[in-house]
């Protein structure tokens, strides 16, 4: 006489036959919220594209005018050498910021203390006006001979008054995003190569700077396109900027908003360009640290325009979400 016996309980541990069902979140509110942008978005774009004091064919027309595409290419001349002239001064600064020489860091410390704290416009129309306090720029000893003497209003034009109020501020800010990049680096690492035998030179290309990018390449982007509106400053002072432009134009023909429309949309458009170029520059800088890897462009879009998608389960083999972690 036999006795049947229970199925032994699976052990801890394993994978039965039956795939466990999984069963999506409903995110109500992102539908919510979707509909809501989406319905909001499309009636602030229908009221703005059928008002007619827009006058978008004005606008339009004034795209491609010569004194518009001229104003645009001095823009974009003042945005390149600004943020040259800032990088290269932000580096020195920060360097000095970080220097054991209490007056070489106090010194750097001044710097950048006074150039963020006075406002840009402030300091525009001060180098604009240096002449008035400095007619004669000279070179040599106090009460004696002198190297040199030239004449303030020949050498301080408004572009070269626009390009050292641009940059010297910049050059302010700079400084503290390249100080904050260096500081991020861990002290340990450039101990363990100066401890190989590097050079400070070859601990600093090839162990500093590559990890310190990464942290100044945003705030860098971010500054470069700040920088392109910034320049619209510039226009007080006479300088032929694409908004300078603008504003010539309908100081004759008195079509303020649609010219304003028009320089909008050329900052638009190359902010738009900048931004994508600051994307894929951050993310050659992130190559090979799996832990700051960002989705492509395209896939940040897709997933933006498709909230509510739901996640597909994971097949058989496949890696769940807690196993990729």
């Amino acid at each position: 006489m036999t006795t049947a016996t229970p199925p032994a309980a699976p052990a801890a541990g394993t994978v039965t036959g039956e795939s466990p069902q999984v069963v999506p979140v409903r995110r109500y509110g992102h539908w919510v919220a979707t509909a809501v942008i989406v319905v909001a978005g499309v009636l602030l774009l229908w009221s703005v594209l059928t008002n007619p004091n827009f006058e978008w064919d004005v606008a339009l027309g004034y795209l491609g005018n010569g004194q518009v595409l001229h104003g645009l290419l001095v823009t974009l001349m003042l945005t390149l050498v600004a943020m040259v002239v800032g990088c290269a001064i932000g580096v020195v600064m920060a360097l000095g910021r970080e220097s054991r020489n209490p007056v070489v860091a106090g010194a750097a410390f001044g710097y950048v203390a006074f150039f963020r704290g006075t406002p840009l416009l402030v300091q525009l129309i001060f180098w604009f006006n240096l002449a008035a306090l400095y007619p004669v720029l000279t070179l040599g000893i106090p009460s004696g001979p002198h190297l040199f003497e030239l004449d303030a209003n020949t050498v301080i034009t408004p572009m070269v008054a626009a390009i050292l109020g641009l940059g010297l501020n910049e050059g302010a800010y700079m400084s503290e995003i390249v100080r904050a990049g260096l500081q991020s680096v861990d002290p340990g690492q450039i101990d363990a190569a100066e401890a190989l035998g590097m050079r400070k030179s070859q601990v600093f290309r090839r162990i500093v700077l590559p990890q310190a990018m990464r942290v100044i390449i945003p705030p860098t982007g971010n500054q470069t396109i700040s920088m392109l509106k910034t320049t619209s400053l510039v226009s007080v002072i006479a300088i032929p900027d694409v908004l300078f432009a603008v504003q010539t134009i309908y100081s004759r023909n008195f079509q303020v908003v649609p010219l304003l429309i028009t320089v909008s949309i050329w900052y638009l458009a190359v902010t738009t360009v900048l931004s994508i170029g600051q994307h894929f520059v951050e993310r050659r800088f992130r190559r090979g640290d799996n832990r700051l890897q960002e989705p492509s462009l395209l896939a940040t879009v897709r997933s933006g325009l498709v909230p509510w998608r739901r996640s597909r389960p994971p097949g058989p083999g496949e890696p769940t979400e807690g196993s990729r972690r």
